[in-house]
């Protein structure tokens, strides 16, 4: 790149990204599913619908491009982003760059509050009256370095290309640094304002977007809005079947039964690779299951498709080839549950099928296809828990129940993410699932965390664990805590500042008493 650019050549940066796949996918599905031909590639349309608007009002935006992380949901809260220019603004000044220079706080004070918007410079309010005199974009620092510093565009371009780690030549950046306070002293700027537009500049210019980057950003997350507004189920089949996003599977799972889907664990007779959807029923697909092979994983539906339903365990050996280990882990993530048989009943009934003797396994497969009698077994225990643990040791989260139900106490706390503006100020009890959580340093370098959790209800919880919290109750990967802390309304958005946390204790793994 940097050759073709000393030569004159124009470059372009060709990148992928799965959000035009869940878009993509996501109108074959609808298609398929509901009969209904949809079109997205005229996103002006999106721009003005009220419930796309309301959707992102709320940050109902998980699945959707670039608008699905914490920090960009809580962002599009505390702005109450319900149209596209704010969108675009917002695309950039979630930015590493913009956020450091705390400007992205004085873009929410000045967008929530526009008739108090004090320019520090007559500059600012020629070139970034839309953006309240906040530079947010990459083109800013260039309008603002011309404008108000002096520089040429050339310098300003250099500027721009050099604190986005570009050419990075110390030499000529304290050139341009000198050129452009040399100015401001030649204008007679007051010396604290001129600091405190470089440090601006100097702070997030390499790590903002240009606006053209921006605006196309929020197009693409426009079109992922429509779909997830009036086609919430496909579309959380797509952004499944295009490997997610920000989070892990389990939480587009949650999302689609918080839409209404019934979620179905793989079937052999019903599921295919990828995730599926019939009607309203949504079947996990075997790609989902940890340790099957993949080439077997994609014959079962290409069999079926074939030949037909699977009748039973011995049915489908003699048909795909899969070996016990292979069948076992079906039975135990549920992909036999048609048969409407006990899965330790079928467990034995799979190694009197697939005994690793290959005569008394044909003798046995001889036996059963000529009989009906099937060998009589004691009543077999089962445990309610025993599925839920087979289902995160295979698949990684629980369909047949809930985390929580892991819990051994039944307390939940006294708040919930529905009602925790409520207790604005207050200190809260709550227990959660967490779901993601982000390492950050306080402006002395210390550490701290952002967290980001489920409620018993399915619904997001986010919490701040500044360095003395965090240092006393760490967090511990993933799991249910039990939090407790202060609620804090930055914006109408709510946050526990967490005072103590710790792992909630679980009840035992019954598979293994």
């Amino acid at each position: 790149m940097y050759v073709a650019e000393e030569i004159g050549f124009e470059k372009f940066d060709i990148l992928s990204q799965r959000g035009i796949g869940h878009i993509e996918d996501c109108r074959e599905i609808v298609r398929t599913n509901r009969g209904e031909a949809i079109e997205t590639s005229d996103p002006k349309r999106f721009f003005n619908d009220p419930k796309i608007a309301d959707q992102l009002r709320s940050a109902h935006t998980v699945g959707c491009f670039y608008i699905e992380s914490p920090a960009m949901r809580q962002l599009i809260s505390k702005l109450k982003c319900d149209d596209y220019l704010t969108l675009v603004a917002a695309s950039s000044i979630i930015r590493p760059g913009v956020a450091s220079s705390g400007m992205m706080g004085t873009f929410i004070e000045r967008h929530l509050n526009p008739e108090k918007v004090e320019y520090i410079h007559p500059a600012f309010k020629q070139e970034l009256e839309d953006t309240y005199g906040v530079m947010v974009y990459q083109e800013d620092v260039m309008k603002i370095g011309h404008r108000f510093g002096g520089l040429d565009l050339a310098d300003a371009d250099v500027l721009r290309r050099m604190m986005s780690g570009k050419y990075r030549n110390k030499n000529h950046m304290l050139e341009i640094e000198d050129k452009f306070f040399s100015h401001c002293r030649n204008q007679n700027y007051p010396e604290e304002i001129s600091r405190e537009v470089w440090r601006q500049m100097e702070s997030f210019a390499g790590y903002s977007f240009n606006k053209a980057h921006s605006a196309s950003f929020a197009v693409e997350s426009y079109q992922s809005l429509f779909l997830k507004t009036y086609y919430p189920l496909e579309f959380m089949v797509a952004v499944l079947n295009n490997h997610g996003g920000f989070y892990d599977r389990e939480v587009y799972v949650n999302e689609a039964k918080k839409a209404g889907a019934n979620i179905c664990l793989p079937c052999i007779n019903r599921s295919i690779f990828d995730t599926s959807i019939i009607g309203k029923d949504i079947y996990l697909g075997f790609d989902c299951i940890l340790n099957l092979e993949t080439k077997l994983a994609q014959s079962i539906s290409e069999e079926r498709k074939k030949n037909g339903p699977y009748l039973g365990i011995e049915d489908f050996n003699q048909r795909t080839g899969a070996g016990l280990e292979q069948i076992i882990i079906l039975i135990r993530c549920g992909a036999f549950g048609f048969l409407d048989v006990d899965k330790k009943e079928l467990l034995w009934e799979a190694h009197l099928i697939l005994n690793s003797n290959k005569n008394m396994n044909f003798q046995l497969g001889q036996l059963f296809q000529s009989s009906n009698e099937k060998p009589k077994l004691p009543v077999l225990i089962t445990d309610p828990l025993e599925d839920i643990y087979d289902e995160i040791e295979l698949m990684g989260f629980p369909v047949s129940g809930s985390i929580f139900d892991l819990a051994k106490s039944n307390y939940r706390g006294n708040a919930c993410a529905d009602n925790m503006s409520l207790f604005a100020g207050q200190t809260v009890r709550i227990v959660a699932y967490m779901v993601a959580e982000k390492w950050v340093k306080t402006k002395t370098g210390k550490p701290m965390k952002f967290g980001t959790f489920l409620d018993n209800n399915g619904d997001f919880i986010d919490t701040v664990h500044f360095t003395q919290s965090l240092l006393k109750f760490p967090l511990r990967g993933k799991g249910l805590y039990l939090i407790e802390g202060r609620v804090t309304i930055e914006y109408g958005c709510p946050s526990i500042d967490v005072q103590r946390c710790a792992k909630m204790p679980i009840r035992p793994d019954p598979r293994s008493i």
